[in-house]
């Protein structure tokens, strides 16, 4: 099979095929029809096993009823068995007539699959609920419940404190009674990046 002759009107377009297979490699595949040709026209990162100069069969993208310059993205089946999601782009001259597809195909079966592991990972139904010989006592895991419940109700997070927010957040646990527990002002000193002296005097000022 011959190569179609190297046309330099593509050649920013094989640029951007070369880019963007770049940055997603491996896992992407970017392939380049000519529709005045209907030849491949480029293939950057070949995982398709389809050559340069095979036929496009695109002549429906030459129809004025052609209106997208996205299409998709849909999915489909590689030669090896693999899940392949893709995007074509169609490319226009400068007089607005289509001119170029480019074919943008990712192999997503690896992502799929590290999400099935996560996913049994993850399963709950692997989990029991917490022994109570074990979680009776826990005033850890009462104060980082509380905690995070207290910042998701004000949309705040730990690295964003201020020093009257930190104030506020030991007194709301004393009323808690979050620091009933055996090293607790050491605990929560710890968590909200403070000393330990900040949160005695925030407890010594709140009895006073």
């Amino acid at each position: 099979m011959t190569a179609p002759e190297f046309d330099p009107a593509l050649d920013n377009f094989r640029a951007i095929a070369d880019a963007i297979a770049t940055l997603f490699f491996p896992h992407a595949e970017v392939v380049l029809h000519d529709l005045r040709t209907q030849k491949v026209d480029y293939i950057a990162n070949n995982l398709s096993k389809r050559e340069i100069g095979d036929d496009s069969s695109l002549e429906d993208m030459l129809s004025e009823d052609v209106s997208d310059r996205n299409i998709g993205p849909y999915e489909k089946l590689n030669w090896d068995g693999q899940k392949i999601r893709s995007l074509s782009s169609v490319l226009r001259d400068s007089d607005g007539l289509p001119l170029a597809v480019l074919c943008i195909n990712l192999n997503i079966s690896l992502f799929e699959n590290a999400k099935a592991a996560l996913d049994l990972f993850l399963s709950p139904s692997k989990l029991i609920p917490q022994p109570d010989s074990l979680f009776r006592d826990d005033w850890q895991e009462r104060i980082n419940t509380f905690l995070h419940a207290w910042l998701r109700e004000r949309q705040l997070s730990l690295k964003v404190l201020t020093r009257d927010h930190k104030r506020e957040l030991v007194l709301a646990l004393h009323a808690e009674g979050a620091f009933k527990g055996k090293s607790a002002s050491n605990y929560v000193a710890n968590v909200l990046n403070m000393g330990r002296a900040t949160v005695y005097k925030h407890l010594k000022e709140m009895k006073g």
